[in-house]
């Protein structure tokens, strides 16, 4: 992470008018639905009792479902265009800026999958404990229909996620607090209510679960000051799910 050097008067005015820009037309947007979402579960029915389907089928007929799904993750990759544009001066690269690059790649491959592996389990204990206590919906990771497509349009939508989530709410919004001078303990929990928030709509466990995700990302990114592993941890976590469940999950009761 190169923080810029803090901002003052009007700068600072621009700087935060163009963070709630970016947010509003993103992952701050996302979060804003998905609390209106939860609250309008809540209103309804306990959450136990109600399903969340991620990945769904977008048109009946396959070559139109294929060229709605790939719209959709092509056009959702275009706030991290935004950013990774407006992070990009002084001679360096937005990419290297953040770390958003493979010239690390043991400690980025290494450190992701270590992460992944140890926030999978989290994320399988606290799901379970969501679903028991009836604070967390049925969550379906994937609903396509099976075509020969499913699968890789599946592991393109959780890189999607991954990019779009660590980019922003890591790369960028520590890039542009840091330079409002924020302290970092107060940026770290920042991203991570966002965080939690834009998975609001999944019921309290999963917003609990994604607030500590965010927490321990954040924490470990003012010491590794790269993105990357974190987009590869993410991408694992949701591959996983996301195809795992296509697979698998029918048979195996997930999403139960």
């Amino acid at each position: 992470m190169h923080p810029e050097s803090t901002v003052k008067g009007r700068d600072r005015s621009r700087l935060r008018a163009e963070i709630v820009i970016v947010l509003g037309l993103s992952l701050g947007q996302s979060a804003v639905y998905s609390i209106v979402q939860l609250l309008d579960k809540l209103s309804q029915a306990p959450l136990k009792g109600q399903t969340t389907t991620l990945n769904p089928v977008l048109d009946d007929r396959q070559w139109f479902d294929l060229t709605y799904q790939l719209l959709d993750i092509m056009f959702a990759l275009v706030p991290v265009a935004l950013v990774l544009f407006l992070l990009s001066g002084h001679g360096v690269s937005a990419f290297k800026r953040i770390g958003f690059t493979f010239q690390r790649p043991f400690v980025d491959f290494g450190l992701g999958f270590a992460l992944a592996a140890v926030l999978g389990a989290g994320t399988l204990g606290i799901y379970a404990a969501g679903r028991a206590l009836g604070l967390t919906t049925a969550i379906v990771p994937a609903a396509l229909d099976s075509y020969w497509w499913t699968v890789p349009v599946l592991i393109l939508s959780a890189l999607r996620h991954a990019v779009v989530e660590e980019v922003i709410m890591i790369g960028y919004l520590f890039e542009r607090l840091r330079a409002l001078g924020w302290n970092i303990w107060s940026i770290i929990v920042l991203s991570a209510l966002i965080r939690g928030s834009y998975h609001a709509y999944q019921g309290i466990g999963p917003f609990v679960g994604n607030v500590i995700m965010g927490l321990i990302f954040g924490w470990i990114y003012t010491r590794v000051k790269r993105v990357m592993p974190f987009v590869v941890a993410h991408a694992m976590l949701d591959i996983a799910g996301f195809v795992g469940f296509a697979l698998f999950g029918a048979a195996i009761g997930i999403g139960n």
